[in-house]
């Protein structure tokens, strides 16, 4: 294969309810230092319809293409229709590489389309580096069990396929360009559609589980003797403004939601301030919280791996912090 016969980097918008993924167009934002830095143009592949501010939003990011997609099944997502789209879209453009968001829906149809192509597929990666001597793209993720970081790259085959997780990357406009609008209609047949919409109801909105834009973020970590204990926490958080969080190991046990995980297995943040609560400091929970301004440690073992990332450290038991921080700040209202 001559990897010289392929151009331009592809970013899949994802969109729901009239609105583009914030994660698309955080990767529209990097993509974009890519293609700069490969003399390559950046594509935004958009499959159904978006009101024209969303599409400008894209624009803003510095598209120089818009590949606009029509045609029957692609209503709701379908991994059948949008893995064959994206292989027949593929086969005609030959772009040197496409990245998606790690969402549900992204991380599904992805790896199916790259190996039909076939090509390699990266997931999660939490950086994008490119590689001026090889036009190889570096996918960069936390391995064995976030113990150590892999670079990943596709240094044979085209596209470079990836998916990245939400909040990697800072949503940064770099401003709108000459673009160029691709129509294409391409059908895909409903019946070869394995599955179907009985019916569909929108998730109500709980602000609560939405921590990847909160300015103050209380962590609570497998230190937490339990459900009962995460009043104090709840507290601090809104004292703060902030909210409640958790690593892995306590959506493990059952105390909180998926949505509240923070680090490689959920959702990367970037507050002002990170206060950390019986937290190891395992590298999977820090590759999510390396962005913040000010992190704050606090766990009885000194030795915890988290007091080599933060910026005040606190030996102590994490309750006994958490009241007097309550009281500290009750004591200024």
């Amino acid at each position: 294969m001559n990897k010289n016969e392929f151009k331009d980097m592809w970013v899949y918008i994802e969109h729901s309810g009239g609105k583009a993924a914030p994660v698309s167009l955080e990767l529209c934002c990097e993509t974009r230092k890519l293609c700069d830095a490969a003399g390559e143009k950046l594509c935004a592949v958009v499959v159904g319809g978006l009101p024209q501010s969303e599409i400008d939003r894209i624009l803003a990011c510095g598209a120089d293409k818009l590949i606009r997609v029509r045609g029957t099944g692609y209503e709701f997502f379908s991994v059948d229709a949008y893995a064959e789209l994206f292989t027949r879209l593929c086969r005609k453009y030959r772009p040197s590489a496409v990245l998606v968001g790690g969402t549900i829906d992204g991380r599904d149809f992805a790896p199916r389309f790259a190996c039909r192509l076939p090509t390699g597929c990266t997931s999660d990666a939490t950086q994008l580096v490119y590689d001026p001597k090889t036009g190889d793209i570096e996918f960069i993720e936390p391995a064995v069990g976030g113990k150590m970081m892999a670079v990943i790259t596709v240094p044979v085959m085209r596209p470079q396929v990836g998916t990245i997780r939400p909040g990697t990357f800072k949503y940064a406009p770099s401003g709108a360009r000459p673009c160029e609008l691709i129509e294409e209609t391409i059908d895909f047949p409903v019946e070869k559609i394995r599955t179907k919409v009985l019916s569909f109801q929108p998730d109500e909105l709980d602000e609560s589980l939405n921590i990847a834009d909160a300015e103050y973020i209380v962590c609570v970590g497998n230190g937490l003797k339990g459900a009962d204990a995460l009043g104090r926490y709840r507290e601090l958080a809104a004292l703060l403004g902030g909210k409640l969080g958790c690593t892995r190991p306590v959506f493990d046990r059952g105390v909180l939601p998926y949505k509240l995980v923070i680090g490689q297995s959920g959702v990367v943040v970037k507050p002002k301030v990170y206060i950390a609560f019986g937290v190891s400091g395992a590298v999977n929970h820090v590759t999510g919280i390396t962005d913040s301004d000010v992190i704050v440690a606090v766990n009885r073992d000194p030795e915890a791996a988290i007091f080599g990332y933060c910026s005040y450290g606190i030996v102590g038991d994490m309750d006994e912090v958490c009241d007097a921080m309550i009281a500290q700040l009750k004591g200024r209202a």
